[in-house]
Parts: structure tokens; sequence; C-alpha cells
């Protein structure tokens, strides 16, 4: 089965009411068209998954992000290809995030990162998120 590389930008900032939040995004387009994730992207060759990170999001979203620490790798088998994805904490540096390939986007509370439909690989994330963002509150 092939194998595709991607990496993910966990941003987290935080809300007016001092509880911290996390960007989801809904695909635009494919076979996962409606599902909800963590924007990002493929690593082409060359490139560290951090670098690849940093061209994805502006490539996007129009915005410009610092990354910050590894939270996990995740490794999901998908029907047609296995999925091996790096995902970082990053936060917003400059830019608007413009949705130039999303249908929507959304600003989570922990309490609001089950209110939307996962795609498959991202699920395996969010305990983690959730833990950290008590946390940070």
């Amino acid at each position: 089965m092939k194998t595709v590389r991607v990496v993910a930008a966990v941003l987290k900032t935080i809300n007016q009411n001092g509880k911290p939040i996390i960007f989801a995004t809904q695909r635009g387009y494919g076979d996962f068209k409606g599902g909800w994730e963590f924007p990002g992207g493929k690593i082409e060759k060359g490139e560290t998954p951090q670098q690849a990170l940093v061209r994805e999001i502006m490539e996007e979203l129009d915005t410009t992000i610092n990354v910050g620490e590894l939270i996990d790798t995740i490794e999901y088998d998908y029907p047609t290809f296995h999925l091996s994805m790096d995902c970082f904490w990053s936060e917003v540096i400059s830019g608007d995030l413009v949705l130039k390939e999303h249908e929507a986007a959304r600003w989570l509370t922990r309490e609001e990162l089950d209110s939307v439909q996962w795609l498959p690989a991202d699920i395996g994330l969010i305990s983690k998120i959730k833990d950290e963002m008590l946390a940070m509150e």
C-alpha cells in the first residue's frame, strides 16, 4: 500500500474569554469533501515537515505561521493508501486565515472539539489536544 506523508497544523490561540481555541477546517474537495481536519498537506521532496507546513498554510490560508513542537505522528490506513501525518502545534504570525481550498473553518474550544465530523486520521489526535488544552486553561 502506498504511503502518503503529510503535515498538519494545530493552530492555537486564546479567545476573548481567556480560553484556548483550536482552528479546524472543512475540506472543500476530493474523496473526503465535507470532513473536518487540521490544515496542512503533503511534504514535497527536499522539505522538512516544518518547511512543508509553513508552505502549505501559506498556500491554503494565505497566512504565515510559527511551527512549534510535534504533538504526534498519526499512522492511519485508508482504503487505498497509508497516511503518515506529522501534527505540530502552530501559531499565526500574520495573515487572516483566508479559506482558499476549504468550505468552512471554525475556532473550537476544548468542549467544542467533538462538535464537528473529523476525518478518521484526525480523530486520533483529538484526545491529546483536549489534554493539552485543559493544561492551558
